[in-house]
């Protein structure tokens, strides 16, 4: 068995959890925070057969999108007026691990 971590934008958190849910998947749903943007994000937590990785992955990949946006600028100019900045924002992160043990209890 292996446990995928996902990490997904706040954005499609939803659109995710109904596609792994629609295809049969449980998953455990943490909110979590990056560094970066402090932007909220959604942790998912599932544990799959091993044949099955690549089918949760692949709905991830289909449900979680990147885009644009602006953010204010680190580093204040002159004036003392930060400028927005544009970054790429979305998408997922995903870890895959073994699992040595599962109980559902």
């Amino acid at each position: 068995m292996k446990l995928v971590f996902a990490i997904v934008n706040g954005d499609d958190s939803q659109a995710v959890s109904k596609a792994l849910m629609k295809a049969g998947f449980f998953a455990t749903k943490l909110a979590s925070t990056g560094s970066f943007l402090s932007a909220g994000n959604t942790t998912f937590l599932t544990c799959v057969d091993n044949h099955r990785v690549e089918e949760v992955i692949d709905i991830i990949r289909q449900k979680s999108h990147k885009r644009k946006q602006f953010v204010p600028a680190n580093v204040p100019f002159d004036s003392g007026v930060s400028f927005p900045v544009e970054v790429e924002v979305g998408g997922a992160t995903v870890f895959v691990t073994d699992v040595e043990r599962f109980e559902k209890l």
